[in-house]
């Protein structure tokens, strides 16, 4: 008997619950894309096989019968995840060569030489918060969660200052997965074009960053990225650089916020904030669906067969909640648990770059916000602290708290 793919909820309003039903119907099980299907995969250790195996790619124009054969157009909302030609695209050959021409812009140095600057960026960001008026609420992701990653990732490119204001709101559009196919591609089109404004700027201005590493960098061939690549480069790492970040803080706020005891023992030295970092990936990773993979060839899996050229959905949020890995407290968040394994950075060559910067930022972030506001705690109840629109991005759309006793 065939069972109908189980169309996703595009607003998101209960990703976990809806985890928990795709997790009922077996390891991988199709589901549906906005009228695509795809096999989404909650199976943490058949993920990782997945995402290390050859016979699975990301690059959709070589090996996605439904992007060749045209099914798939400009007008599918989400064309621009799969459109792209840069590493989180890229298969093989053509992955190795431009991870290979990135890869000297996240230096273990060039990440460690930012934390003087996220040091700075955040007592600034404390400072501005202890304004706020007693009783009065404040929301930390708009003020606190967001501004930190769009602000080091935007120094990190070189973006310049007057350009800041219309790349932030064309990073909260990529992520809304309820908008119009029509609006969506005009965001990634506005994008590309602010993108293309930077790399003119910093060509005639070079500079220490990533943009101008990048115009500079070469093979030992002697090859450099193209502009497509370039640009589109600098589009992965805005978006992806800055939103599991916001995410990341956001959800570790309001996991301490909604677990006083394990709060208390973070604040006692009882427990790492290493440890608050790590389960709150693996409880509530950043990014719930990741679009998209595809079977380069026939892949057989228990009694499920994924044809050659169908879609794979990596659902990073499911598999951090495994029950086989995990157990049965898999849903709980528990900063001590000995087991923290998750896939919240990807897993195998395509792996997040940018990882060791995220967790940087929020090992700076949590702890000095919780120092500095020793009574924080949430101004409205958990279940009225709406998430963010879409599949995608798994965060708040605000934070509200209030900072000081009463």
């Amino acid at each position: 008997m065939t069972i109908e793919p189980l169309a996703l909820d595009l607003t998101g309003v209960d990703i976990q619950g809806e985890n928990a039903r795709i997790r009922a119907r077996g390891p991988v099980t199709l589901v549906e894309l906005m009228g695509v299907p795809a096999w989404s995969v909650t199976d943490a250790e058949l993920l990782k096989r997945l995402l290390a195996d050859p016979r699975v790619s990301k690059d959709a124009a070589q090996h996605w019968s439904a992007f060749i054969n045209g099914a798939v157009t400009a007008e599918w909302p989400l064309f621009p995840w799969v459109a792209a030609q840069n590493m989180f695209t890229a298969y093989g050959a053509d992955h190795r060569r431009l991870r290979k021409l990135v890869s000297p812009a996240f230096t273990h140095r060039r990440t460690m030489a930012l934390q003087p600057r996220i040091e700075e960026l955040v007592t600034e960001l404390l400072d501005k918060l202890a304004t706020t008026a007693p009783g009065e609420i404040a929301d930390l992701r708009e003020g606190f969660a967001y501004p930190v990653p769009i602000q080091v990732i935007t120094e990190l490119l070189g973006v310049p200052e007057a350009m800041e204001p219309g790349l932030r709101v064309c990073v909260a559009r990529f992520f809304d997965t309820e908008i119009s196919p029509e609006a969506a591609l005009a965001n990634y089109i506005e994008m590309g074009e602010l993108i293309g404004e930077l790399v003119a700027f910093r060509r005639d201005n070079p500079g220490d960053d990533m943009t101008s590493v990048l115009i500079n960098t070469r093979d030992e061939d002697g090859e450099r990225l193209t502009e497509k690549e370039m640009i589109d480069t600098l589009m992965l790492v805005i978006n992806a650089g800055h939103e599991t970040t916001v995410n990341l803080l956001d959800q570790a706020i309001f996991l301490l916020l909604t677990h006083p005891e394990q709060l208390a023992a973070v604040r006692a030295g009882e427990v790492s904030w290493e440890a608050v970092i790590e389960e709150t990936l693996r409880v509530e990773s950043p990014v719930a669906h990741l679009p998209l993979r595809y079977a380069v060839e026939d892949i057989e899996i228990d009694d499920i067969r994924i044809a050659k050229g169908e879609a794979i959905l990596a659902s990073y949020a499911a598999a951090g909640r495994d029950p086989k890995v995990h157990g049965e407290t898999a849903e709980v968040f528990d900063v001590t648990r000995t087991n923290k394994d998750h896939v919240a950075f990807g897993h195998g060559v395509h792996h997040c770059i940018g990882a060791p910067l995220a967790r940087l930022e929020a090992s700076i972030a949590l702890p000095a916000l919780f120092a500095r506001f020793p009574d924080l705690r949430l101004a409205a109840g958990p279940a009225d602290i709406a998430p963010v629109i879409g599949f995608i991005s798994n965060g708040h759309r605000d934070l509200p708290v209030r900072l000081t006793a009463e």
